[in-house]
C-alpha cells in the first residue's frame, strides 16, 4: 500500500549490511576459509551445507537450494514481505526508508497507516468492554463455560462487542476518527438510508494480527442463538480473507522454530489447543484454505496437518485444501489429514482426552498420499478397465498439479502401483537427496554465462572489461545482461554482488543470476587468476560473436554455407534484448 523503495536505496542499505551479522545473530557460524558455515536453519540436516560468503553479500545452502542476500534471508527466515525485510534491515542501521510515488502513493499510506490505528483503538475498546461493560458477566460466563483461562485470553487478545448500536462509532468519533475511515476500516457498516451502525454487536472478539502481531481485522463469536453464529471483518486494503490465517502470528511468538501446524476451522479451536499446550493451531477465516495459505504454511514449517470435522462438510472442507496445496507438495514436507469423531471439534476433543492424546492423533495423521488415493479409489471399480481408465481421468489433473518429486511418484503407487497413471501421466524419478546447487555445472559451454559468474564474484573485474562498443554488435543470449552488470559495478565499485542482483528480484533473470553468484572456482580462489580468466572470456564472446556475424553476412550475400558451418550457427542462438543467460 506504500509508495515504491528507492532502488538506491536498496543498493546502499545492502551496501552497509554485514550479511554475516545478520545471519550471525541467528544462525550459528563457523568460520571455514573464505566463507562461514552451519547447518541450514531451513531444513533439517546434521553436518553443515549452508554457506555465507562475506565478499559476495550471499548465502546459499548446498542442502536445500535455498539462496539470497540479507532480504532475502530475512524474508525466509523472519517470514516477513520484501517492505518489511528492507524495513528491519534499515532499522537496524538507524536509518529511515524513503519511498517514491508523489502524493498519491504517500496519501495511500496514510489511509493505510490510519486504519492500522483505529483497528488498535477498536481493539483495544473491545478488550475495555470484557472488563468494564455493565453487561461483561455474559461473554465472561461464556468464555469460562468454554474452559478458557484468564491469563490466555489476554494472550491473545479476546475482547467483548456490546449489544448498543452504534457505541464503538461513537467512542471511536470521539477521538478523532472519521466515519470514512471506520467504514474503510470494515468497523461499521452502513445501513439504509446511509445511517452507521456498528459491525459487531452482541459478540465475543478475536482480534486478527497480521505476521507483525498488529491489528488487521476481528472475528466476533455472537453470544445466544443470533445468526451468523461467527462474523468477519469484510475485506479491507489492510485485510484479505485469503491471505491471513488466525493464531499464527501468537504461534509464531509462542516457539522460535515451529515443528508442525495445524489448520483448523475456528477461533476457539486455536485458543483452546494452545490452552492445552498446543501452540501450533491456526485457523482459516471463513475462506477454505487457499494457494497462498499454503504457501505462507510452507514457508514457516515443512509439517502440516489438516484438521476437520469429520462430517460431510469437514470432507469437503479438506479436499478443497487438498487442492490448493498440491503445488506446494515437495520431497520432504509431510500433509497430513486428520478427521475427527461425529460431533467433535478440536476444542471439545482435546478437552476431552488431553494433549498427550490429541498430539497422538496429530501425529497417526492420514498422509496426504494416502488420503487422496482413498478418495478417488472409492471413486471408481478399479477390477474394470474403464475403472481404471476413470481413475486416470480423475487423477491426471492432481497430479499435473503437483512438482516432480518422489512424492508425487509416491501417489501413483498408491493408485495403482504405476501401471495406467505412469503411462499416461509420463511421470519420471526425480532424484532424491540432491541439492540444486549439487549438480556439477560446466559454466565454459557459454563463455556469457562464465563472464557473469565471474563478474559476480570479483565485481572489480569490471574494470577489464573495455569499451562498450567493442560488444556492440555481438548477437548471443546474455550480453546485454553482462553488459549491464559490468556499467553497474564501474558505476558503484563498492556495490557486493549480492545487492546487485537484487536489482532483478521479480524478473526473469533473477534465478539464473542467483544459481551463477553461487557459482565459485575448483581450485582455491587465492591461485585463480581472475583477471586473465575474464579476458580470456570476453575475448571468447567477441570471437564467437565475429563468426556468428560473418556467417550471417555470408548468407545475405547469398552464399552457400558448409554443413559443418550450418550446424555451427543452429547451435549458438542469436540473443535477444533483455533476454537471461540460459540456466546450466
Amino acid at each position: 500500500m506504500s509508495g515504491r523503495i528507492p532502488q538506491g536505496f536498496i543498493d546502499q542499505l545492502l551496501a552497509r549490511t554485514d550479511l554475516v551479522e545478520v545471519i550471525g545473530a541467528r544462525v550459528p557460524l563457523k568460520k571455514q576459509g573464505r566463507e562461514f558455515a552451519a547447518c541450514c536453519p531451513f531444513h533439517n540436516e546434521k553436518s553443515p551445507s549452508f554457506y555465507v560468503s562475506p565478499s559476495k553479500q550471499f548465502f546459499h545452502c548446498f542442502g536445500c537450494g535455498a539462496h539470497g542476500n540479507a532480504i532475502g534471508f530475512l524474508m525466509d527466515y523472519e517470514h516477513l514481505a520484501f517492505p518489511e525485510a528492507v524495513e528491519e534491515l534499515a532499522r537496524s542501521a538507524g536509518i529511515e526508508v524513503p519511498r517514491e510515488g508523489g502524493s498519491a502513493a504517500a496519501g495511500q499510506q496514510d489511509q493505510y497507516a490510519e486504519i492500522l490505528h483505529w483497528l488498535a483503538r477498536a481493539d483495544q475498546w473491545f478488550r475495555q468492554q470484557l472488563r468494564h461493560h455493565p453487561e461483561r458477566a455474559r461473554p465472561i460466563e461464556y468464555l469460562r463455560g468454554r474452559g478458557l483461562a484468564g491469563a490466555l485470553a489476554a494472550e491473545f487478545g479476546i475482547g467483548y462487542a456490546p449489544p448498543e448500536r452504534d457505541a464503538l462509532l461513537q467512542a471511536l468519533l470521539a477521538e478523532g476518527a472519521t466515519r470514512k475511515l471506520l467504514l474503510a476500516a470494515g468497523l461499521v457498516a452502513e445501513r439504509d438510508g446511509g445511517t452507521l451502525v456498528d459491525r459487531f454487536r452482541g459478540r465475543v472478539m478475536f482480534p486478527i494480527r497480521d505476521r507483525r502481531g498488529r491489528t488487521i481485522a476481528f472475528g466476533g463469536r455472537v453470544l445466544g442463538d443470533g445468526q451468523p453464529k461467527y462474523l468477519n471483518s469484510p475485506e479491507t486494503p489492510v485485510f484479505h480473507k485469503g491471505r491471513e490465517l488466525y493464531g499464527l502470528y501468537e504461534a509464531r511468538m509462542a516457539a522460535r522454530q515451529i515443528g508442525r501446524l495445524v489448520v483448523v476451522e475456528g477461533y476457539m479451536d486455536v485458543v483452546m489447543l494452545a490452552q492445552h499446550g498446543l501452540r501450533c493451531a491456526v485457523a482459516t477465516l471463513g475462506t477454505s484454505t487457499t494457494a497462498e495459505h499454503a504457501e505462507k504454511l510452507f514457508r514457516i514449517t515443512h509439517d502440516i496437518v489438516f484438521c476437520f470435522d469429520g462430517d460431510r462438510a469437514g470432507r469437503e472442507a479438506a479436499w478443497r485444501a487438498l487442492e490448493n496445496v498440491l503445488p506446494q507438495v515437495r520431497d520432504g514436507r509431510r500433509i497430513g489429514f486428520l478427521f475427527l469423531p461425529d460431533g467433535e471439534d478440536p476444542d471439545s476433543l482435546v478437552q476431552q482426552e488431553g494433549a498427550e492424546a490429541f498430539a497422538a492423533r496429530l501425529d497417526g495423521a492420514l498422509p496426504l498420499t494416502d488420503y487422496l488415493a482413498e478418495r478417488l479409489r472409492a471413486q471408481v471399480n478399479l477390477n474394470t478397465d474403464e475403472g481404471a481408465a476413470r481413475l486416470m481421468e480423475l487423477a491426471k489433473p492432481l497430479l499435473e498439479r503437483m512438482p516432480d518429486s518422489p512424492a508425487r511418484d509416491l501417489l501413483v503407487q498408491a493408485l495403482d502401483r504405476g501401471s495406467v497413471l505412469r503411462r499416461h501421466t509420463r511421470l519420471q524419478q526425480a532424484p532424491a537427496g540432491v541439492g540444486e546447487f549439487r549438480r556439477k555445472v560446466d559454466y565454459r559451454k557459454s563463455p556469457v554465462r562464465h563472464a557473469i559468474a565471474l563478474l559476480l564474484a570479483e565485481p572489480a573485474l569490471a574494470a577489464e572489461a573495455g569499451e562498450r562498443s567493442s560488444y556492440a554488435r555481438i548477437d548471443a543470449p546474455g550480453v546485454d545482461l553482462l553488459l549491464e552488470l559490468i556499467d553497474i559495478f564501474r558505476d558503484s565499485p563498492h556495490l557486493p554482488a549480492g545487492a546487485a542482483v537484487e536489482r532483478y528480484r521479480g524478473t526473469a533473470r533473477q534465478r539464473p543470476l542467483e544459481r551463477l553468484l553461487a557459482w565459485a572456482p575448483e581450485v582455491p580462489a587465492n591461485e585463480f587468476d581472475w583477471q586473465q580468466e575474464f579476458r580470456d572470456t570476453l575475448a571468447r564472446i567477441r570471437a564467437l560473436g565475429d563468426r556468428r556475424r560473418q556467417l550471417m553476412d555470408r548468407l545475405a550475400r547469398g552464399e552457400r554455407l558448409e554443413a559443418e558451418e550450418l550446424d555451427w550457427l543452429r547451435s549458438v542462438p542469436a540473443g535477444n534484448a533483455g533476454s537471461p543467460p540460459q540456466e546450466p
